[in-house]
């Protein structure tokens, strides 16, 4: 029986679903939102206020601050609850209303940055807004998640040994693009131990973290409008492009068969199947793991809320199953 006093002291490292039920593919899918946090970033989060609690960068009058479009808000969140700092997250309209909530329950301050950049996201306007602030002489605290080397070796030294230890005969990994924080940690691991396995990234269209034309983004979670510090392609095999509309099919997907997953799950999910579907023919048995950063419970109000989808979305509704609620005068 686990005792813990600390929320970040807790994670499940070692669920995996077996997909095949689901998309008639082999796929493992790493379960990474089982934990307080609810999402893959606990680890970075926990990882980068360690680092800067060592090197005395983070003290007790500090206010950490960080651009999040909300699932490493909410890890710092937690975590700065926990540890009595202040916390400022600066997101974007993107964000889910859940999230937001989450965050200032926990008792961070949540500025949300309207401004466009130029290319038609958000992130350089917060970053932007970030630096202004921590030049101001008040005390934040950038972490920086783009730029900040332990938000990789979170999962260089915990993600990919659980995948390695689990899955000795992997052959490929399937990782998000956000920050590239857990890609590049999957992938140094694996290219540093000479283990063939093969590395595919997935992205949303209309990101430009691997060199894609910016489009516009309604699901929060993967992709950048600014191409992120910490990314190295040179580590990386393959790169897949998942169109929102298939993300938005996929979570509906394994909804109906019980897994609600959030929306950067329902991409990497959508991507590993098409890459799989395109490499291996009926009948080859790769051994392949996808890694599922969220849960679903903080897009409730989103990718699966009709009125949500009929204003961004309106062409899948008549493709997805969406019960009306009943109202009973009993």
């Amino acid at each position: 029986m686990p005792i813990i006093t600390s929320p970040q002291d807790f994670n499940v490292d070692d669920l995996y679903i077996d997909l095949r039920p689901v998309l008639d593919r082999p796929l493992y899918l790493k379960c990474e939102g089982f934990n307080f946090a609810g999402s893959v970033k606990l680890k970075a989060a926990a990882a980068m206020v360690a680092a800067a609690e060592r090197d005395g960068t983070l003290n007790p009058d500090s206010i950490i601050i960080e651009s999040s479009s909300g699932n490493l808000g909410i890890a710092l969140s937690i975590i700065a609850a926990s540890k009595g700092y202040r916390f400022v997250c600066v997101t974007d309209p993107r964000c889910n209303p859940a999230s937001v909530r989450v965050m200032r329950a926990l008792g961070a301050e949540v500025r949300v940055i309207s401004h466009q950049d130029a290319n038609g996201g958000f992130l350089e306007s917060r970053i932007r807004y970030v630096r202004g602030l921590c030049e101001s002489g008040g005390g934040y605290v950038w972490l920086n998640q783009y730029g900040n080397g332990n938000n990789w070796m979170a999962h260089y030294g915990g993600t990919a040994p659980a995948i390695d230890k689990q899955f000795p005969d992997l052959d490929v990994l399937f990782v998000g693009a956000g920050t590239t924080g857990t890609l590049m940690g999957c992938a140094r691991y694996f290219r540093e131990r000479g283990r063939p396995v093969t590395i595919v990234a997935i992205d949303a269209v209309g990101s430009v973290t691997f060199g894609g034309i910016p489009e516009r983004r309604m699901v929060p979670g993967l992709g950048t409008s600014t191409r992120p510090e910490l990314v190295d392609e040179s580590f990386i095999d393959d790169v897949v492009h998942v169109p929102e509309t298939d993300t938005i099919r996929t979570v509906h997907a394994l909804a109906a068969r019980g897994f609600l997953f959030g929306g950067s799950t329902g991409t990497v999910v959508s991507g590993a199947s098409r890459w799989l579907a395109d490499r291996y023919p009926a009948g080859e048995e790769p051994v392949a793991v996808a890694i599922a950063p969220d849960l679903g419970e903080r897009y409730l109000d989103s990718i699966y809320e009709e009125s949500w989808l009929r204003e961004n979305f309106a062409g899948l509704l008549s493709e997805l199953s969406l019960p009306g609620a009943d109202i009973l005068g009993v």
